[in-house]
């Protein structure tokens, strides 16, 4: 922190706990509570077991998370490889063609997502793109969503980097392509990685969109979790709920330690 005395220090924790409790902390925390309960009388829960954990991990509730994980793995690939793509190519173009390029990857995250969802849904209901009712209009609406945010992360790494690498490389009789693979990509390995545990966190907790487009045989751990709650279900959707955000957040926290090794390469 950049305060220089132990009252200023002190204050500054003191606002961050006062705001980022009961803001952040406590509604997860309730969460995690309600999934060890049986009841929620008053102020508190009572009749504690950890009986929730039992149907939250099989079953329905594995197949579903095995679908969250591969929807949001491939959708993240795809759209970090189509945002690389695009930021790399928005380097060489003019200031009016960035920004157009700029507007058309923001577009699906300025609109709210439900609307996202029914634009791929009318727009792949039909032949010869019929792919209404399978596995892949879920992971195609979760690539479109998460697509700006790779796009947005590339790009602003790319104007960050020192032209000089790879005219360095060039000098020495580098091709484009060999500087791009052994030069520029390496340098921008921190952004990507960042880029691809962003699209896959988002992806894991799209709800809106993916409530109009799943099929039967391909539903998502954030639809089983609705699903549940709506049902009266909610102490075992709290639990569903507590394996999604552990889930969520051990592969964010393996592409941290990946993220960190690469900017001390």
């Amino acid at each position: 922190m950049l305060v220089h005395s132990r009252k200023g220090t002190w204050a500054c924790w003191a606002l961050f706990l006062l705001l980022f409790v009961p803001l952040f902390a406590l509604p997860l925390l309730v969460i995690v509570i309600a999934s060890f309960s049986t009841n929620w009388s008053g102020a508190f829960p009572s009749g504690p077991t950890a009986a929730h954990y039992t149907s939250a991990v099989r079953g329905e509730s594995l197949r579903a998370l095995t679908t969250s994980l591969v929807t949001a793995v491939t959708a993240s690939l795809l759209a970090l490889t189509v945002g690389s793509w695009a930021a790399l190519a928005a380097a060489g173009l003019k200031k009016r063609g960035r920004r157009l390029l700029d507007a058309l990857f923001v577009l699906p995250v300025a609109v709210p997502s439900v609307v996202v969802g029914l634009a791929v849904l009318v727009a792949f209901s039909r032949p010869p793109m019929l792919l209404n009712g399978t596995r892949w209009i879920v992971i195609l609406a979760h690539t479109v969503l998460v697509t700006a945010f790779a796009y947005q992360s590339v790009a602003a790494a790319v104007t960050r980097l020192d032209p000089m690498y790879e005219q360095a490389a060039a000098s020495l009789g580098a091709r484009p392509l060999y500087v791009l693979l052994r030069v520029r990509l390496p340098l921008l390995l921190p952004s990507l990685n960042a880029a691809a545990g962003l699209c896959f966190a988002l992806s894991m907790g799209e709800l809106s969109a993916t409530m109009m487009l799943y099929p039967p045989d391909w539903m998502p751990l954030p639809v089983l979790i609705f699903t549940a709650t709506d049902r009266g279900s909610l102490f075992t959707g709290s639990a569903v709920a507590v394996v999604l955000m552990a889930t969520t957040l051990l592969v964010l926290l393996a592409l941290s330690r990946i993220r960190t090794k690469a900017s001390f390469r």
